[in-house]
């Protein structure tokens, strides 16, 4: 008997603010397989949490997603991206403002930063916003893991009152509008 071989992953680096909204939605898309919390895209080596909210690291809030591409494809993770965040504000998600919380995708490849160009020009085009992009288009960085009591924040803290206000919205809005692409025995509401 010969075992199946895994999948061969692909990894999306993607900062939309804060982290614990982006890890609560794409950790229910099929075709993700983890979703880790942490920084990239600064001047310092292994920041802490306090360093990079201080703002002086240059670090982004960042999720790294590990996911299968024959199941979802980097532009879908993209698509699901702009969705899910405001994409036209720089620095900023509502009450979150820094550096930290910048747009940007850290492209890890020639081919994803392709795909990442023509997913902001769909975008764009779309007029999904009405405010111009101001998603920072990067290349690769250092991604560094964020301490584990930010790892699985959402699922683990849904009573806390930021969750409850700003993330417990998103993974709703996720759920409803990505119905069909969540992965098996996921909740139809946050």
């Amino acid at each position: 008997m010969t075992a199946t071989p895994s999948p061969r992953l692909e990894h999306a680096i993607l900062g939309g603010g804060c982290f614990w909204c982006l890890e609560a939605v794409f950790r229910d898309l099929t075709g993700v397989s983890s979703v880790v919390s942490g920084y990239a895209g600064g001047r310092v080596a292994d920041p802490s949490y306090e360093a990079v909210c201080g703002g002086g690291t240059g670090h982004a809030e960042v999720v790294d997603i590990a996911f299968d591409p024959a199941v979802v494809s980097y532009a879908d993770l993209l698509r699901v991206f702009f969705t899910m965040h405001d994409p036209t504000t720089r620095d900023r998600q509502g009450n979150d403002v820094g550096t930290q919380y910048r747009s940007v995708i850290f492209a890890q490849s020639d081919a994803q930063r392709a795909t990442a160009e023509a997913v902001m020009g769909e975008v764009s085009a779309e007029g999904l916003w009405p405010a111009p992009l101001v998603t920072e288009l990067a290349g690769a960085a250092p991604f560094y893991r964020a301490e584990g009591y930010h790892q699985d924040y959402f699922e683990r803290n849904p009573r806390q009152p930021y969750c409850m206000a700003v993330v417990a919205p998103k993974v709703a809005k996720f759920r409803k509008l990505y119905r069909d692409r969540l992965k098996s025995g996921t909740p139809q509401s946050a």
